[in-house]
């Protein structure tokens, strides 16, 4: 059993209303969008949960709901490991979306391999160049994604709907919005999901090498995401709040 579950993983009141409120949104995301959709898997617990949702749901089909990652060329050796661990329990390829080699070397050449220390607008221009481009090429001809974003991981999020206007005629869904992180791990232990095993180490938010450190006890699970910097709503672009879309009515003892 590994350390995260150890530490994170316990059964709370409502989690299987909680979870049969995320099966009912994923089909009905499914439902409307079928071939339109995709997961946007950073790889980590949440996303994995959200891969195993929808493999439970017989949803997981390539033509039906396709799953893809960026791989930005600065992730971490255990999180790409985890690719070929999806690929084999679920039989489904991961698509892979990375940044332009030829902006990556321009913007190295002029900025260095360290430019995010630099500055908040250099962090954030590598963040642009390596997840924001490569994201909108992904979601390119597609009406729908879906994330694993939960409320609990930040304030910046505590609002989050279970489904919102991304762009002009594209929706995102955050099937675990109301998750909590006890249930999260929860799930993965009883499904035993394959893990990144940085979270074992104490990394409950995974990004790019350079940008994600372990956090202490008592410590944000957001505070090991770009730790140099001190705005608090500490975020690369990737999710930006917008006007909810209606969606399943939160269960009642969520």
């Amino acid at each position: 059993m590994g350390r995260a579950i150890e530490l994170h993983a316990r059964h709370t009141a409502g989690f299987e209303d909680r979870v049969a409120h995320s099966q009912a949104l994923l089909q009905q995301a499914v439902a409307a969008h079928a071939g339109r959709i995709v997961q946007a898997t950073s790889l980590g617990v949440e996303d994995m949960v959200v891969t195993d949702l929808l493999a439970g749901l017989q949803l997981l089909r390539p033509q039906t709901v396709a799953l893809a990652m960026l791989d930005t060329g600065q992730l971490h050796a255990q999180t790409l490991a985890l690719l070929p661990q999806i690929e084999a329990r679920y039989g489904q390829a991961v698509e892979r979306w990375q940044p332009e080699p030829e902006a990556v070397l321009h913007f190295v050449a002029r900025h260095g391999e360290r430019a995010m220390f630099s500055s908040v607008a250099l962090r954030k221009a590598c963040c642009a160049l390596r997840k924001l481009q490569p994201l909108e090429r992904l979601l390119a001809g597609r009406s729908a994604w879906l994330t694993g974003l939960r409320r609990e991981q930040s304030g910046a999020r505590s609002a989050l709907p279970f489904s919102e206007d991304d762009a002009p005629g594209r929706t995102k869904f955050n099937p675990l919005a109301d998750w909590s992180l006890a249930d999260v791990w929860h799930y993965a232990a009883l499904h035993q999901l394959p893990t990144n095993p940085l979270h074992d180490a104490f990394f409950p938010s995974i990004g790019c090498q350079p940008c994600t450190r372990a956090v202490a006890l008592g410590e944000d699970l957001r505070a090991g995401r770009w730790w140099w910097e001190q705005d608090d709503a500490k975020e690369c672009g990737l999710h930006v709040s917008t006007p909810a879309q209606p969606a399943l009515p939160t269960p009642a003892s969520a």
